[in-house]
Parts: structure tokens; sequence; C-alpha cells
């Protein structure tokens, strides 16, 4: 059963059941795999690597699948600056989806900083990017919303306001960057998911979810939304404060994974973290969403060791440096 299968099927009086992902959330995990693909710039054949990445997960069945790509898109600056992730990547993304047999793809975020969605895609070249490659664009923070019934039960809240084309997804994948984040410690493909959150239902920068507590928010966004794939965007990412004001880290990676607490766990690891320390990490790999420990992951394509790299991080975040 897909996404949008699930969800259609579990409703109930106007509030989405729980069964399917609580099924999920059950499955222990002994074992994750993510794929590391190397990619010195954002002119390089990308597609090309992330189309060898998709191959290595044969259970992601992406032939005739409605597929969202949600982007990192925080804020309205120009794509050499690391704070969004590169439209390069989302394009070839998209590509690689197309090749794997997608029968739809759209381009969704809704992002927390901007209420000015058009602003953010002309300053950041992504509207340019996807005008060119014909990709429709959705603005998450103004699109129609499904209440879901909350799965990961953190916040305290009992539901869930998902925008319609989340829900309607067959796929949807989280396409984050290698960033430090001067709330979470680092945001990768989970806590990316914050941008999957109605900004008219959460407020900006999604007020709600920050007073439910960030950790908290994302254990029940993943949870609850179980994205189906996770790409990591770290050609450029950003340590230091971020995930705004940070300074340029050049790492040349792209790393990808139908687990996202194996991906990100990956990626800490590879910035020179402990993966076990990032609570929102550690428990959602309890919860079945991957493996949090690097030597339980099965690294495919490059080894992970090239591209380990020691972030500066703040203050407040030494604690989780290995």
């Amino acid at each position: 059963m897909n996404r949008r299968e699930f969800f259609t099927a579990a409703g109930s009086a106007g509030l989405l059941a729980a069964g399917g992902c609580a099924k999920r959330a059950a499955i222990p995990r002994t074992t994750g795999r993510v794929f590391i693909g190397a990619a010195d710039d954002y002119d390089r054949d990308l597609v090309q690597v992330l189309s060898a990445g998709l191959a290595e997960f044969p259970r992601l069945r992406v032939a005739g699948r409605r597929v969202l790509l949600k982007p990192n898109l925080v804020e309205t600056t120009d794509a050499d600056r690391p704070v969004n992730t590169h439209p390069a990547v989302i394009v070839a993304a998209a590509e690689a989806f197309r090749r794997a047999g997608a029968a739809s793809i759209i381009v969704g975020d809704g992002p927390g900083h901007r209420r000015d969605i058009e602003l953010v895609l002309a300053q950041s070249g992504l509207g340019r990017a996807l005008r060119e490659a014909k990709l429709p664009f959705v603005d998450l923070n103004h699109d129609a919303v499904v209440a879901v019934r909350n799965l990961g039960d953190r916040t305290g809240l009992d539901a869930l306001y998902l925008p319609r084309a989340v829900v309607s997804a067959d796929l949807v994948v989280s396409i984050g960057k290698l960033k430090t984040h001067h709330w979470a410690g680092v945001t990768l493909s989970m806590k990316n998911c914050f941008g999957l959150m109605p900004g008219l239902v959460y407020g900006w920068p999604k007020n709600v979810l920050h007073w439910r507590g960030i950790e908290n928010s994302i254990v029940d966004i993943v949870a609850t939304v179980r994205p189906s794939f996770g790409i990591i965007d770290g050609i450029v990412g950003m340590e230091g404060d971020g995930p705004i004001m940070g300074t340029r880290k050049h790492v040349g990676v792209l790393a990808m994974s139908d687990e996202p607490a194996s991906l990100d766990a990956t990626c800490a690891a590879l910035m020179g973290m402990r993966p076990e320390r990032i609570a929102y990490i550690r428990d959602l790999a309890g919860m079945g969403f991957g493996a949090c420990d690097p030597a339980r992951i099965e690294p495919r394509g490059e080894s992970p060791r090239r591209f380990a790299t020691r972030f500066a991080v703040l203050p407040q975040f030494r604690h989780l440096l290995a």
C-alpha cells in the first residue's frame, strides 16, 4: 500500500487513523543502507549520481508513482550561499525520478522564515530553474489541509494538519542541506520536514511547533508523514551558526537513503558528530526509521570516510562532537 492509499483507507470521521504508520514504527531495524555519491561542484552530472543512488534501493517503487520533492528553502538568498538546497540538485533529482518512471513530479515547500514564496523562488534561483525544467511548484504554506492523527505523540498534539499535496503524494522525498542548526544541532533530511507543515496553521516560523519543542516536533512530523526517501545536498554545506548565518563548508557529497534516520546519522557522522547524541535521530531510529549507529549502516557507493570533515558548531552543541 502506498502513502496515498494508506491515508485514504485510514480516514475516519475527518481524522486519519494511525494503523499503517503504527505498524511501521513497531518494525525493528537492525541495519540501514545509505548511498554516498561524489560531486565536487554543482556543474557535474548530478543526474547520473542520483540515478545511481536510486538504483541501490530496489524496494523504493518509483514507476507510476506521484512524487513530491521537498527542498530546504529558508531565505531569500542567491544559490551561491549554502542556505537553501541548490536548484541544480532539485532539478537533477526530478530528472532521476522521471527516468525511474515516476508518473508525476512536483516540487513543494512551506518556508518558515518568508511568507512571500515568489520572492524566495526568484532570489534563490529555484524559480527560474523550475520553469526551465517545466516542474510545477506548490506552496505548502497555503495549500488546502487535511487533519491526520499524530503518530509521534511527542508534542501533545492529537492531530497534524498536512497540506493536501503531501497527503496525496505516493512518495515524499526530503531534499535537505548539510548544515548545522542553532536550535536543533543539525538540519538534514528529517529537520527539513518542518517545511511540510503549513504556515497558515502553524504560523511563521512554525511557531506552534517551536513552542511544543523542535525535537519533539521533528519526531511527530516524520512519524506521521513517513517520508519515502531522503537526499542530502552536501556539495557545499554550512557550519557554525547554521542554518542561515553560518559559513560555507565544501564537502563534495550527495547522500541518500530510504531510511531517514540512517541518512541523517550517516551525515551527522560525516560532520564529526555522534549521531546517538542527537535526540531526534536516536528516537526515530528506535521507532523503526533506520539505524542510529553508523556501524550498523551499510554504505553504498563511495566510502563515507572519504568525506569525513569536522564541522564547527556553536558552543552549546560541542557535546555532539566525536
